[in-house]
């Protein structure tokens, strides 16, 4: 066992409270974790769970990653949330074919950081658990454990108070059974540690915890500086052909990112606009008469209400219309959304389409 008191501690805890079923612990392969820790930033771990397996399933490998389109990779992390994660998972696949021959270089800390989407938590995380080498992470879970052990006051987002996090991390992280304890203060801070109203009580460490001793674990750690967020409202075009309803594929850059959604407006006027011109035949639905297609969406950086428009182009027409369509246009049957990556407002739209395709049904 670690000399050092606390990782000591932390893992003889594990031992009988930590978590040692999860999926992508039964093969320690460099893919697998690295698949499991991009997806499980930000994201909890009941949530990756589903995703994590059927993503394996569909991409045993990494050049099978690698191989895929955009649009298979997006599918499969739909409704997961932060796309770039997604878009960068792709782009170090095809790194790492074309550069390590397939193989992920965790033998260097220095390399597997530069490769996209991989920062030095994350990095460490696969390193640490691929080959036991010692890694310091650095994760949400472990800043707010390490916030807490040493009583670290101040935002996480100021540079000072990263430093010393990764400093008080270094010093804490053992030099052997690093597999382990990387699992084991993750799960601390997922378990036990948590942001609001941590069990204390449980707590392997809690005897050298300088926030409990100084009863300061409900304002450790310092909260993010709150700001008002700005509120956006925009138009999104239901725009349906019989069963097709015609999707954008929204730029790699912003929100949805590389999804496909609905064409999007800053006024009903712009709107309509566009269809006076693209489509002069499609006939606007009474937007007041359906109450399903008002959307309320929370982004970090701001809020958006999306209003649906929902209109109808007669069949016969569209292929006369078709050359006014940019390449990023498509039609689609809702049948086929099982191999597209689809935006927020599509898929919640889906409940609702069989009424909005006839009203009168």
């Amino acid at each position: 066992m670690p000399t050092n008191t606390f990782a000591n501690q932390l893992l003889l805890w594990y031992l009988t409270h930590g978590r040692k079923s999860l999926p992508w612990q039964e093969n320690r392969h460099p893919y697998n974790i690295w698949v499991s820790e991009i997806m499980l930033q930000q994201t909890q771990v009941i949530t990756v769970i589903d995703y994590y397996q059927r993503f394996i399933a569909h991409f045993p490998n990494v050049a099978s990653l690698a191989a895929a389109t955009s649009d298979e990779v997006l599918h499969l992390w739909s409704g997961l949330g932060y796309y770039t994660r997604a878009r960068n998972l792709h782009r170090c696949a095809q790194q790492v074919v074309n550069d390590y021959q397939g193989e992920f270089p965790v033998n260097s800390l220095t390399a597997m950081q530069a490769l996209p989407g991989i920062g030095p938590s994350t990095a460490a995380a696969i390193c640490a658990f691929s080959t036991g080498q010692r890694a310091v992470i650095l994760d949400g879970n472990v800043k707010r454990v390490v916030a807490r052990y040493f009583a670290i006051e101040g935002w996480y987002g100021k540079a000072e108070v990263t430093r010393q996090l990764w400093q008080a991390a270094d010093k804490l992280t053992p030099n052997e059974q690093l597999p382990e304890y990387t699992q084991a203060i993750m799960d601390l801070g997922a378990t036990l540690c948590t942001r609001s109203k941590p069990k204390c009580e449980l707590c392997p460490v809690a005897s050298g915890c300088a926030a409990k001793a100084q009863n300061l674990t409900a304002i450790l750690p310092t909260p993010r500086p709150k700001k008002i967020l700005p509120h956006k409202t925009r138009y999104g075009l239901a725009l349906f052909n019989e069963e097709q309803i015609q999707l954008e594929k929204r730029p790699d850059q912003g929100i949805w990112g590389g999804l496909w959604s609905l064409p999007e407006f800053t006024s009903q006027l712009e709107l309509k606009k566009w269809l006076a011109t693209h489509q002069p035949l499609a006939k606007l639905a009474n937007l007041e008469a359906i109450p399903e297609t008002t959307q309320e969406h929370l982004f970090s950086h701001y809020r958006l209400t999306l209003h649906l428009c929902i209109a109808r182009l007669p069949t016969q027409h569209l292929a006369e219309n078709s050359a006014n369509y940019s390449q990023d246009l498509s039609w689609y049957d809702p049948n086929q959304f099982g191999s597209i990556g689809l935006a927020a407002p599509v898929k919640k739209l889906l409940p609702s389409l069989p009424y909005l395709l006839c009203p009168t049904c």
